[in-house]
Parts: structure tokens; C-alpha cells; sequence
């Protein structure tokens, strides 16, 4: 059995959903423009350049969803899905994704935005398993708070390996390991699988994935 990890935004999306998510957000008057929008576009550039504090971020991304109810968040998400998310999902990108699925690779999303963001994007790929952050919930409701580990950098394999011990599998299951990312901040995975693939990536993941000999694939064409 093979392993196909794909990392979401700027990799299988030609955007970033998280981002976009804020700026949806921002577009229907949930959240105050002058406000919000500078701090969403710094906390996106602190990613870029791999110094993003991803608690801080998480206090400012999670916090709308606990001061709506689910039924609300959901009619949001659904327009934002068919505006915003569905135009940033390329031919080339479902085509990888399908190709891994029907050889029978294990294929999962791994990502860094939570799983309320990315759950409906991993299913519209049809990606069977999802490891993202997990917006905390209380009877029903987000509290604003992350649960456990966020799936960011070392923590996208923390949050791997304990997804392979409740499903009773390890990294020796796999005959081969492949992860697609188009960001530095995957370096830790990358290392990890025995093919890293660089995906439109950043200037730093390009540089060190054609140090490495990894091949660098584009899905924007």
C-alpha cells in the first residue's frame, strides 16, 4: 500500500483558504474591515516567510466561529465554497488527486487551516481522510479555541502519527510515501516521506527541493 498526503492551500487550491475565508468573512460585514483585514493579510505574510505565531493566528482565525451558530457558519460556508473556493481548484490539481486514488493509495489532506475551513474542500476532491487543526467544540457550538496539536509544521506529523495509531497503521505499512506541498513550512513532512514533491512552490521550498533533486510540479497550467 502507498501513501498520498496533500497539503491544501497554494498546493491542490491556487489560493489560500484560510485566507480567503477571512476575507469572505470580511466581504459580508461579519468581520470589520478596517480591523481585520490588515491583521489577516500580516498574519498571511508571517506565513510566507515561515515566522508566523500559530497560536496568535489560531486566537484571531477561530474566534468568528464561536460567536455564530453552526446552521449560520454553514449557510457562509456553502456560499463561500461555490464563490471562493471552487474557482481556485484547477483541473490539473483533481486530476492528481483522482490519479493517487484509483492506483489505491491511502490519500489524505494534511493541513495547517481547520478542519471546518477544509472539511468540505477535502470532500469535494474526494479525499477520503482529513488531519487538520480542530476548532474546539462544546455543545455544538466552536468555542474559538483549537483542540490539541494544530497541524502546522512538526505538527502535521504529531498529528500523523497519532492519526495512524487510531487506524492501527505506521510508516512502515507503506511501501512508498508521498507528500505534496508548496510551502517551507512542510519541510518537516517532506523530509519525513520518501517522495517529497514541491507543488508551485515558494522561493525557499524551490531552492531546497532542487538541492535535494526533488521534483517540482506545477497544477496552476
Amino acid at each position: 500500500m502507498n501513501l498520498a498526503l496533500f497539503d491544501l492551500d497554494n498546493t491542490l487550491l491556487a489560493g489560500d483558504s484560510d485566507f480567503e475565508w477571512a476575507q469572505f468573512l470580511i466581504s459580508k460585514g461579519v468581520l470589520d474591515r478596517e480591523v481585520h483585514e490588515a491583521r489577516n493579510l500580516a498574519f498571511y505574510e508571517d506565513y510566507k516567510a515561515g515566522t508566523l505565531d500559530i497560536h496568535a493566528f489560531l486566537k484571531f482565525q477561530l474566534a468568528p466561529l464561536a460567536r455564530h451558530d453552526r446552521r449560520q457558519l454553514d449557510a457562509w460556508h456553502r456560499e463561500f465554497m461555490a464563490t471562493r473556493i471552487l474557482p481556485l481548484i484547477t483541473p490539473s490539481a483533481r486530476q492528481l488527486v483522482a490519479r493517487h486514488r484509483d492506483d489505491g493509495d491511502l490519500c489524505v489532506m494534511v493541513t495547517a487551516t481547520n478542519s471546518f475551513v477544509t472539511g468540505p474542500i477535502c470532500r469535494e476532491f474526494g479525499i477520503p481522510h482529513l488531519i487538520a487543526t480542530v476548532p474546539a467544540c462544546e455543545d455544538g457550538r466552536f468555542t474559538g479555541a483549537p483542540r490539541g496539536i494544530p497541524a502546522f509544521k512538526e505538527g502535521k506529523i504529531t498529528r500523523l502519527n497519532l492519526w495512524f495509531e487510531e487506524m492501527g497503521l505506521w510508516w512502515g505499512a507503506f511501501e512508498h510515501s508521498t507528500f505534496y506541498s508548496d510551502s517551507h513550512n512542510d519541510l518537516p513532512l517532506l523530509e519525513r516521506v520518501t517522495h517529497p514533491v514541491a507543488v508551485d512552490p515558494d522561493d525557499t521550498l524551490r531552492a531546497h527541493a532542487a538541492a535535494r533533486g526533488w521534483p517540482i510540479l506545477s497544477l496552476r497550467v
